[in-house]
């Protein structure tokens, strides 16, 4: 799959996400039972986890790489810090 596609994938993913957390909404002006918007929740949590996973991926084949290929040490060192800053802020 092309850069392209790939990136197209991923906005239809943050598309479907969007509408899930719309019916998540939903549910909850409707007063649903808590445990069916829950669950609805921890759906919306793994598809946005699955989409985080697709970007990350992308960006290791794509900018990691080109710095790693670059030869320049000092863009290595700058690609692999916010690589370790992002990975510090996902810990909390």
């Amino acid at each position: 799959m092309s850069r392209v596609q790939d990136a197209k994938s991923t906005v239809n993913r943050l598309n479907r996400i969007a509408g899930q957390v719309q019916g998540v909404a939903r549910m909850i002006e409707q007063e649903r039972y808590c445990i069916d918007v829950l669950t609805q929740l921890q759906a919306v949590k793994a598809a946005l986890a699955k989409a985080e996973s697709d970007v990350l991926k992308r960006h290791a084949a794509s900018c990691v790489q080109r710095a790693i290929a670059s030869g320049d040490a000092a863009e290595q060192e700058r690609v692999f810090a916010e690589l370790v800053e992002l990975m510090e802020r996902k810990r909390g």
